[in-house]
């Protein structure tokens, strides 16, 4: 079964923390046991083992940057104040992805269609690929709509036009508003290249106006049913039937905070089960009536650990977990398969060209 992840924090974690997706996530849990990155950051999810052992075949990874006026911490530097320095600090995220896969001949950054087969097919032999797909969270690096063509020749082929905080393009879950002038320009430009529409982190003003402007691919790559947990991160039943009419998928999030209302620490990982996970997949298939519009959208390293997800869930490598609990749940193989990773290369090939 083919395993596809719709958001990864792996660029931000190598350059803002020094952590080395080459090696085992147990590895670096091992080496950081007695330094500050645990409690920043939590437990460390992510390696490249633990993709090839778990059979993740493709991850959209992202370039991620807080803003100044957002910072995470004063440990988590540079943030950047202006569009030059987001430019400048999101160049560096995609570079590091470039020399990833550059250096590691396990990992391939996925440019179009022909390398999205390729990753796909090394499965089918004795050494399997892990295929990237660049994808930014948050639109201010781009310092004006036309420069969107530049960024698709970097490889960029997902872009949300906000973080939480908000962005010059539009409104975010924690900074609500609509989408500006540039806003409604820079999706002008996306279209223009075919690159992927992410919903995520957008304030509910500008997320429909975004989905009814947005003529190209859609997808949220990372949130959850607002039924579940009542947050402006998340969507309503309508947002969620919405990306649906637009034959996207929703990645569903396995942060406990995201599967329980009031879940905190203290509370400990064994408070949520993998079957909660499956409850926020089937309550995406149960409002639109079908099980192709929902995938998975770990987030994983961004900003939690493994002390923060759901009892079985220590490492990327236990996503395919997930599949057997929608298995007893009543589910087909073939609507399960398309919920671990059919949905998302769906919409990727769409997205790909």
């Amino acid at each position: 079964m083919r395993i596809v992840d719709g958001h990864e924090d792996i660029a931000w974690n190598a350059l803002a923390l020094g952590r080395n997706v080459r090696r085992s996530a147990l590895e670096t849990r091992r080496l950081e046991a007695d330094g500050p990155i645990p409690e920043r950051n939590g437990l460390c999810m992510l390696g490249l083992p633990e993709w090839l052992d778990g059979g993740v075949t493709v991850v959209l990874g992202s370039v991620f940057l807080p803003p100044a006026h957002h910072a995470l911490g004063s440990w988590a530097q540079p943030a950047y104040t202006n569009a030059e320095e987001a430019h400048q600090q999101a160049v560096r995220q995609v570079d590091f992805y470039h020399r990833l896969a550059d250096e590691e001949d396990r990992v391939t950054l996925i440019l179009d269609q022909a390398g999205l087969d390729t990753v796909l097919g090394s499965w089918e032999g004795e050494a399997p690929q892990v295929g990237i797909v660049i994808g930014m969270e948050g639109a201010d690096p781009i310092r004006e709509p036309a420069e969107v063509e530049w960024w698709y020749q970097r490889g960029v082929r997902s872009v949300g036009l906000s973080w939480a905080a908000g962005s010059r393009y539009a409104g975010g879950n924690r900074a609500p508003g609509p989408l500006t002038d540039e806003g409604r320009a820079l999706l002008e430009s996306m279209a223009d290249v075919g690159m992927m529409l992410d919903l995520s982190h957008l304030a509910e003003k500008a997320f429909w106006e975004a989905i009814d402007r947005y003529e190209g691919p859609v997808a949220v790559t990372h949130a959850n049913p607002r039924a579940l947990v009542p947050t402006p991160r998340h969507l309503s039943d309508r947002m969620i039937r919405a990306v649906a009419e637009r034959d996207g998928v929703i990645g569903i999030v396995p942060f406990n905070g995201f599967l329980k209302p009031d879940w905190s620490r203290s509370d400990g990982k064994e408070a949520v089960a993998l079957r909660d996970v499956a409850a926020a997949i089937d309550h995406v298939c149960q409002v639109v009536g079908d099980a192709r519009h929902v995938g998975l959208g770990s987030d994983f390293d961004g900003g939690f650990g493994a002390e923060s997800t759901p009892a079985g869930i220590e490492t990327v490598a236990d996503l395919r977990k997930i599949a057997p609990v929608l298995l007893e749940m009543g589910y087909g193989e073939e609507d399960v398969a398309a919920v671990m990773g059919e949905n998302w290369l769906r919409v990727l090939r769409a997205a790909l060209g």
